[in-house]
């Protein structure tokens, strides 16, 4: 039963950063076929440009650092030795905190200027 409770945890979580994406490509969406000037007043000046074969690329990027916390873990009576558990397993530290960088590129392409796609790369897009 806990194991079903936590399927249907992690298939929630995942479903929710799904919509996430979709919601943000929806936004995104909204500046295709509308002038480059508009993109960025509104967005701002951006973090890379490049030009080649008569287009044009504004690169956003977005960077955090997310820290998930360790877990400490002092053992279970269960598995240490009463009903059959290794008597070594369950005694130690747990896990130590882990460190995330996450970065979220959008990438608009400006076709005589006027956006005409864009792009979302990175681990930090949804």
């Amino acid at each position: 039963m806990r194991y079903f409770i936590l399927l249907i945890a992690a298939v929630s979580l995942l479903a929710g950063c799904v919509n996430q994406l979709a919601a943000r490509q929806a936004e995104l969406a909204q500046w295709v076929g509308r002038p480059e000037s508009q993109l960025v007043q509104a967005m701002g000046v951006p973090t890379r440009t490049y030009e080649t074969g008569g287009l044009k690329f504004l690169s956003y990027v977005e960077q955090r650092v997310d820290i998930i916390p360790g877990t400490p873990f002092y053992g279970d009576p269960f598995w240490n030795g009463y009903g059959g558990g290794f008597p070594w397993y369950g005694y130690g530290g747990g896990f130590p905190p882990t460190v995330v960088n996450r970065v979220c590129d959008t990438a608009f392409t400006i076709e005589k200027g006027v956006v005409r796609t864009f792009t979302l790369r990175g681990n930090a897009c949804g």
